[in-house]
């Protein structure tokens, strides 16, 4: 019989496949390295492995210890399945911005997951980087991985996935391309495949909203360079020890939406389910395709699932939500088509000015029209109002009719993208769109800004 003695034999000798639609542009041959046949769906089960046993071999983690991982995910799905094997708990912490998959399937294999903010510098106490390190301090027997700077996780690549590239493509590989985020799967890959032949390019997929791109081209970490962003798996507001700079060629920026837009079209085009970050990879190869010639081979990872973003990158109403699908607008009513659902906030000319502000400040626009019997009798900005505050403070007690500005110009639903953009461009604010049965929603400049991005 031919059987494996548990799941974690498993891991390893993933796929090679070509690309074909999506890749026809490219003068190079394009083959995808497919780390979800993986048992935990994505290429962090070999890292995970790796670094739990080199911590059993040194003393690290001892007999029913605690494993604690900051992870994105899908570390923390491979952690899982070495702990069930190993018989060690597992505390994975997560920043908010990951999947609801990612959290759910953690939980079904046992982890106990702590979610913490994104939007907070790795300092800071709430970060999920603090909290790991926390709760590796409170609890007895525990073991904190520090997946970002445990080399454990880079020699993990260095000894399986490298060599596996290498084999398959007979050593002609040209090009190695990847998402970067803790830097393991670059740095070994590269360390490994610049040993076999130092004129392979190593390409590092980053995102915007991380530092890896600019630091490597001018060696500053510039802080201006980090802000929140999407994209799931890659990019970094740190410099982990793991990324090995030097084996890195060269950085390549790929937007949140061409990350989400090229993991669907992978999907669509290629027959291959895949996560966030190979979405990114692959728009980064179509970016650099001038710099591939015909006879290069180049190999691009995939990380991880498709099934961790279904409620994300793959749900048509979020990926509009956030201007991600290419839709076709060619009217006012395609303009309030994300939000033609949501209650039309308005103030009438008696209330208080300071109602207006409250709700200016509870739902964050900048704009409201002023009714009387669902009809516009004027309008508020934000502008405007804080010129008159600021003149005259005692105004925002006083009924808006004493502040309010002229209507809001009013389109009906078949109004084109054009006819409305010349409204703004004389100068309105915002314009109120008029779409039967005294249905009527707001345009703002945003509406307009996306469907023409």
């Amino acid at each position: 019989m031919k059987y494996y003695n548990n799941i974690l034999e498993t891991i390893g000798n993933t796929p090679l496949v070509r690309l074909n639609r999506l890749t026809k542009d490219v003068k190079a041959t394009v083959l995808a390295k497919i780390e979800t046949t993986n048992p935990g769906n994505s290429v962090k089960d070999r890292m995970a492995v790796q670094m739990i046993e080199d911590a059993e071999a040194d003393g690290r983690l001892k007999p029913g210890g605690t494993v604690i991982e900051g992870t994105s995910g899908n570390t923390g799905m491979g952690l899982a399945l070495a702990c069930i094997i190993k018989g060690y708990k597992l505390i994975c912490v997560l920043s908010d911005k990951q999947s609801k998959e990612k959290m759910d399937i953690l939980r079904a294999v046992g982890a106990d997951v702590h979610v913490c903010p994104t939007n907070v510098a790795p300092e800071d106490p709430r970060s999920y980087y603090s909290v790991s390190k926390r709760l590796a301090t409170e609890i007895p027997n525990s073991w904190y991985v520090n997946q970002y700077d445990n080399p454990s996780n880079t020699k993990a690549h260095y000894l399986t996935t490298g060599p596996e590239i290498w084999e398959q493509t007979e050593g002609k590989i040209t090009h190695f391309v990847v998402g970067v985020g803790t830097g393991g799967t670059i740095s070994g890959v590269g360390k490994y495949l610049k040993e076999k032949n130092p004129n392979i390019k190593i390409w590092g997929i980053d995102t915007y909203g991380s530092v890896f791109k600019k630091y490597h081209e001018t060696g500053i970490f510039d802080d201006n360079e980090i802000y929140p962003y999407i994209t799931e798996g890659i990019g970094e507001d740190i410099l982990p020890k793991n990324v090995d700079f030097s084996v890195i060629d060269k950085f390549e920026k790929v937007t949140d939406k061409d990350a989400a837009v090229y993991q669907r079209s992978l999907a669509k085009e290629e027959g291959i389910f895949v996560g966030n970050s190979a979405g990114s990879a692959i728009k980064g190869v179509l970016q650099l395709k001038d710099e591939l010639k015909e006879d290069d081979i180049v190999v691009v990872l995939f990380h991880d699932h498709g099934s961790r973003y279904v409620g994300k990158m793959f749900n048509d109403d979020w990926m509009r939500e956030r201007g991600f699908l290419d839709e076709v607008k060619t009217n006012a009513l395609d303009l309030i088509k994300d939000h033609a659902g949501k209650h039309l906030v308005t103030v009438t000319a008696e209330n208080p000015v300071s109602q207006a502000l409250l709700l200016m400040n509870q739902y964050g626009i900048s704009q409201l029209p002023v009714v009387s019997e669902n009809t516009c009798v004027g309008s508020l900005s934000d502008t405007h109002l804080f010129a008159k505050l600021l003149a005259n403070p005692e105004l925002k007690e006083m009924p808006i009719k004493h502040v309010m500005e002229a209507p809001l110009p009013e389109v009906n639903g078949t109004a084109s993208i054009e006819e409305v953009s010349k409204l703004f461009t004389s100068g309105a604010c915002a314009v109120i769109v008029n779409y039967g049965d005294n249905k009527k929603h707001i345009i703002t400049y945003q509406d307009v800004i996306r469907a023409i991005a």
